[in-house]
């Protein structure tokens, strides 16, 4: 085959990408300015934020000190400049991780949105049908997700570099976010091509995800400025760059190079299976339908078991190695009593009580809880897609009712968002036995983290109500529920006044076990979470499908 051959073949397989890249940045012209708004929105407030909350040198070093321990260095970074403490060492060690997480998870549903998404509502096959190449799909997602990211890092180097800072530094700090961003749109355009549903792709993407950021939380925890597990993820390299301490750049080529890989390998298999298949291919079903599946309760059941096991595997991994932590930062209290102030511990005579564990990881519980909040919200807004895809109006053509159909899905939801917290309890309360020997934490940390599922079913009930709205999107929901997680994490950092931060969603319950158990706000945030509940079946009861 001659070189011009192959070049005809390659440019036939791209037909029509400029018009189907103009059609996905028309379809995402609301969610990109929101994406690249939000993530440089959070620069810009902790920008301002933090002079404010660390007025001089001696402030700063106290959050270094912090930050040198093993478990500052699990939630933050590699701890570099922390003997000089400035600013922008803080955005490099403290703020970048978790601006890359939100970037990556962007480009996640980008990517997925555009390529396993169209395939699986039969639009490519559509599509397709005209003359379109093969990868015109994929290609115009990368080119989406490629530009999402340039908008995201140019906004982020403005918000930085607005805020005097080094203006190098400022680009590295954008650069690095923007290429996490790119490689995890990497990602998620792999297992767009291994799996044939959208979820079980996000899902997917999203444990890779959940990896790369333990590896780097473990391997910068073991020693400052990291070490060998800390190369091992994308995160990490962005950290690495040193902005703000001691700048170097090429940590960023390791990005753009596995970028760049995992690119050439979608196209790859790409080329290897058929238009709506994945290259994992699906087991045939059963000729009859299984007893389960006979109602809607059980059908509702079974569309979630992928991702409720997905989660459970994650959350449980994560659980043994952040538990597996506990005696090290304990230990880390007794020479910085700032840093047990930062986990709950405000009396140091807990260490002779021998209390000082349950209060300090109590405060960690909450990072549980956060994630099956996420959890639910994704959980409640399958029901988006299953309206839009016509299952819904199938079901309820049947002798269903709506109010069984949602009310059922939502019990789903709520049972497995139980699962995940009682697995995030037990697997942490034994990562904290096996470094530290007291073995009667397990059962302690399983059910105190129970204490939050109020919590966690009321951003469901958010979720309901967004759906039985069915205008706007759910945008408000992940607006309230980001937020509240940014401020709950970063609520120390910034020293946030007591109305506020005793009133934010996750700090409404008592942290258990270290704190004791106070009956009237958990029965009152049940009250408001199960009315939310409630609101939203009404509310799609009352509205027409996909109205």
């Amino acid at each position: 085959m001659s070189a011009a051959t192959v070049i005809t073949d390659g440019r036939e397989h791209l037909t029509g990408t400029r018009r189907i890249t103009r059609f996905t940045l028309r379809q995402d012209r609301v969610r990109i300015p929101i994406w690249a708004v939000s993530i440089a929105g959070l620069i810009g407030y902790f920008s301002a934020a933090l002079p404010i909350a660390y007025p001089d040198q001696e402030s700063l070093q106290g959050r270094a000190a912090i930050m040198m321990e093993p478990s500052g260095a699990l939630l933050a970074g590699p701890g570099y400049g922390l003997d000089d403490y400035t600013f922008g060492a803080m955005l490099t060690n403290e703020i970048l991780g978790w601006l890359a997480i939100a970037s990556a998870l962007m480009s996640i549903f980008l990517v997925v949105r555009h390529t396993r998404t169209e395939e699986e509502t039969g639009r490519a096959e559509l599509i397709r049908a005209g003359v379109v190449g093969r990868h015109a799909h994929l290609t115009a997602s990368i080119l989406n997700v490629i530009a999402t990211n340039a908008v995201v890092t140019l906004l982020l180097f403005l918000a930085v570099a607005s805020g005097d800072f080094a203006v190098p530094d400022a680009l590295a700090f954008a650069l690095g976010v923007g290429l996490v961003g790119l490689v995890f749109g990497a990602v998620a355009a792999v297992t767009a091509q291994v799996t044939e549903h959208s979820r079980t792709a996000v899902g997917m993407a999203g444990a890779v995800l959940g990896l790369v950021y333990v590896l780097r939380g473990i391997g910068d925890a073991q020693e400052r400025g990291g070490t060998w597990l800390s190369w091992l993820s994308p995160i990490g390299w962005a950290q690495q760059t040193r902005a703000f301490t001691d700048l170097r750049w090429w940590p960023l080529l390791l990005n753009l190079a596995l970028a760049s890989v995992l690119v050439v390998v979608a196209y790859l298999l790409s080329g290897r299976r058929d238009l709506g298949a994945g290259l994992v291919a699906a087991r045939g079903g059963r000729a009859d339908a299984a007893p389960g599946l006979l109602s809607s309760f059980g059908l509702n059941l079974r569309l979630e078991r992928g991702s409720l096991i997905g989660w459970s595997v994650g959350l449980f991994f994560t659980g043994i190695l952040t538990g597996a932590m506990g005696e090290g930062i304990v230990e880390s209290f007794r020479d910085q009593p700032q840093l047990a102030q930062v986990f709950g511990v405000e009396d140091m005579d807990a260490f002779a009580t021998g209390e000082v564990l349950r209060l300090s990881m109590s405060r960690m519980l909450v990072f549980f809880a956060m994630a099956v909040g996420v959890y639910a919200v994704i959980a409640v807004n399958r029901q988006h897609r299953e309206e839009s895809e016509g299952r819904t109006g199938t079901v309820l053509g049947s002798a269903i009712s709506r109010y069984r159909w949602f009310g059922e899905a939502l019990l789903v939801t709520a049972i497995s968002s139980t699962i995940l917290l009682l697995l995030s309890g037990l697997s942490f309360g034994l990562g904290i036995a096996g470094s530290t020997g007291e073995t009667s934490v397990v059962w302690d940390f399983t059910l105190a983290v129970l204490v939050y599922l109020p919590v966690v079913l009321g951003f469901a009930g958010l979720a309901a109500v967004a759906y039985g709205l069915a205008r706007g999107g759910v945008w408000w929901v992940w607006t309230l529920l980001v937020g509240s997680i940014i401020l709950g994490m970063y609520g120390p950092l910034f020293n946030l006044p007591d109305a506020v931060a005793e009133n934010l969603p996750f700090e409404l319950v008592p942290a258990l076990p270290g704190a004791a158990f106070d009956t009237l706000p958990v029965v009152a945030v049940s009250v408001v979470a199960l009315g939310l509940l409630a609101g939203g079946t009404a509310l799609f009861r009352r509205r027409d499908l996909e109205a």
